[in-house]
């Protein structure tokens, strides 16, 4: 074979891999989300999740796409594994609709009539290119240009695959080809050859596409043809164990039911086939393969096998969990930022949907610190302390994970609401953070008083208790409003922050008074005052994300002008609101005079 057709036969792979790259993400922007949402929303059944990855697979033209879209899933526990490996049996199907778009490349040429001439490679993919072109350059809308992508996309697919065909033609009388065909009769030998091209494309339809270009030679026989189909169909699962590498046990289990999958699919052809064949000698062996029959027969042999191991999924399942045993997590409390998937990145639906999944995990674990941190004000406990060190470790994870995820998110072609979400997002998850991390220095403050034997006065023990079970409150309230998004509940945050900053305002002045008096010591002060700053100090963090509820609706992004709003837009409930936490958490006598404070 001449070095120039060498050259010939890589670019020719080259255009044919991006062709179909080009072509699949057309076809995926096209579709939006849509497919995204409908694969993992409708495959609860096994019948539902074949004709579902089946479908998905042959509009973005990779079962590859498909499998980790899949693997994503199930390690962001959006679907479980029955369900991704019925999506998975699907897309093995799905995948072979390539190979019949390959064969309109053989359409035409000589002896061929006009109109069969203008459906030839050459005619159809330069017509395709040209309309494509010009729906991408005159296209105002983004589908129209998107629509455009998808005929460019064909017609380089279509261009390279002539490009190889033209390549290959003369190695019909090359010795060397000659030999290294009869070489590929061993079954074994074939499906190794087979797994490794397909793995070095990491596609299955490129090297049945390339597989189809080689028929050109006219040398290629069933009995050659056959192996090497069984080998691509291994080497297929590459890309999706790779996808898995990293991902939660879920997620690794996914990504090798696709391997698991082929290797029985192969393994059940072969025994069937091959063992039938030692008794019935078939005739159609040493049959010349062209495009049509090597497309055929990685259909038959694609949808056969699914459709006979489509019964054992469940015994699938259970051969993958066996292969990839469980392990204990390191901490229960981490498994939902699982969910920020890499893979939903590109979908940008589902990643904000999922970030607010993850969020409220995150809130969930907040307050459960905070509270813990309170309760070690009056009942001091190592191991609690312990608890709020970790809790507040993991919340700083939580920080990390979301804030680097809706980062990388803003980057993306985001809706209005999208971004604004994003945005309220980033806001929210500093405020979570900040208030794990006024529960550790308020434990911490309890584990100093138990370590130098610093008690309270009465007085101040009441009046810490009654700050305490203040914040308690509007933690309550704010986690509720975010859990639920209830912008009613979100209302009432507001009034009782206002009522708990003259509280504190309250109690500093009373402290210093028991100063002057000598009715409290210093050391005892400084602790008092501490906590005293870290309570306000939550409840304005209550008050931030109360806030950026309301901003949901209120389409808002200032927080100043926000609450105020809320003070001015609904006077009398403010008034009421803040009335009833001030009888409640305020002396009486000063309940008048602090409510005029807070309306000034």
């Amino acid at each position: 074979m001449a070095l120039s057709n060498v050259v010939l036969l890589l670019g020719g792979v080259a255009l044919f891999l991006f062709g179909m790259s080009l072509m699949g993400d057309g076809l995926k922007r096209v579709a939006g989300n849509k497919l995204e949402l409908i694969l993992y929303r409708l495959s609860s059944t096994p019948l539902k999740g074949i004709l579902l990855g089946t479908v998905v697979t042959m509009v973005i033209q990779s079962s590859s796409a498909t499998s980790v879209m899949v693997v994503g899933f199930v390690n962001s526990g959006m679907m479980h594994l029955r369900q991704a490996i019925s999506v998975i049996m699907g897309a093995v199907v799905g995948t072979s609709v390539t190979g019949w778009i390959i064969c309109l490349s053989s359409i035409g040429g000589e002896g061929a009539s006009s109109v069969m001439n203008l459906l030839s490679t050459e005619s159809l993919s330069a017509l395709v290119a040209v309309a494509g072109i010009l729906l991408r350059m005159i296209g105002k809308k983004k589908s129209t240009q998107q629509i455009g992508d998808i005929l460019l996309g064909f017609s380089v697919l279509m261009f390279g695959m002539m490009t190889m065909s033209g390549a290959v033609e003369s190695l019909r009388e090359n010795p060397t080809f000659l030999n290294l065909m009869t070489n590929f009769s061993h079954p074994l030998l074939g499906i190794l050859v087979g797994l490794v091209i397909t793995a070095v494309l990491q596609s299955a339809s490129a090297a049945v596409g390339i597989l189809q270009a080689l028929s050109a030679t006219g040398l290629l026989e069933f009995h050659e043809v056959l192996p090497i189909i069984l080998g691509i169909a291994i080497g297929a699962s590459v890309p999706v164990l790779l996808s898995g590498l990293g991902s939660s046990v879920e997620g690794r289990r996914a990504s090798v039911s696709y391997l698991v999958v082929e290797v029985c699919r192969v393994i059940l052809f072969a025994a069937v086939f091959y063992g039938l064949n030692s008794f019935l000698h078939f005739s159609w062996m040493d049959q010349t393969m062209n495009m049509f029959s090597i497309a055929l027969l990685n259909t038959l042999f694609r949808l056969s096998t699914v459709i006979l191991l489509a019964p054992a999924i469940p015994l699938l399942e259970k051969l993958v969990c066996l292969l990839v045993p469980a392990k204990e997590e390191d901490e229960e409390q981490t498994m939902d930022m699982n969910r920020l998937e890499e893979r939903f990145l590109a979908y940008p639906t589902l990643a904000v949907e999922q970030t607010r999944l993850t969020m409220n995990k995150m809130a969930e674990l907040t307050e459960q610190s905070m509270k813990q941190a309170i309760s070690l004000l009056t009942e001091y406990d190592e191991k609690t302390l312990r608890e709020v060190r970790n809790l507040e470790g993991i919340v700083d994870r939580y920080e990390d994970k979301i804030g680097s995820y809706l980062m990388r998110l803003t980057g993306r072609d985001l809706t209005e609401t999208q971004n604004r979400a994003v945005s309220q997002y980033l806001r929210t998850i500093t405020d979570l953070e900040r208030i794990s991390d006024h529960a550790l220095n308020i434990a911490e403050r309890a584990q100093e008083m138990m370590e130098k034997k610093l008690t309270l006065s009465e007085k101040a023990k009441k009046e810490m208790a009654n700050l305490s079970a203040a914040v308690s409150r509007i933690l309550d309230i704010t986690f509720e409003a975010f859990l639920s998004d209830d912008v009613e509940i979100a209302y009432r945050v507001e009034p009782l922050e206002q009522v708990i900053n003259q509280l504190c305002r309250k109690m500093r002045e009373k402290h210093a008074a028991r100063l002057q008096k000598g009715k409290c010591t210093i050391g005892n002060g400084y602790v008092f005052n501490d906590l005293i700053v870290d309570f306000e100090r939550v409840s304005d963090h209550c008050s931030n994300i109360a806030i950026v509820i309301i901003e949901l609706l209120a389409n808002s992004l200032d927080v100043h002008e926000l609450s105020e709003a809320i003070r001015e837009q609904h006077p009398h409930q403010y008034e009421d609101y803040y009335e009833e936490y001030a009888l409640q958490y305020l002396p009486k006598k000063d309940v008048g005079t602090l409510a005029k404070d807070a309306a000034d």
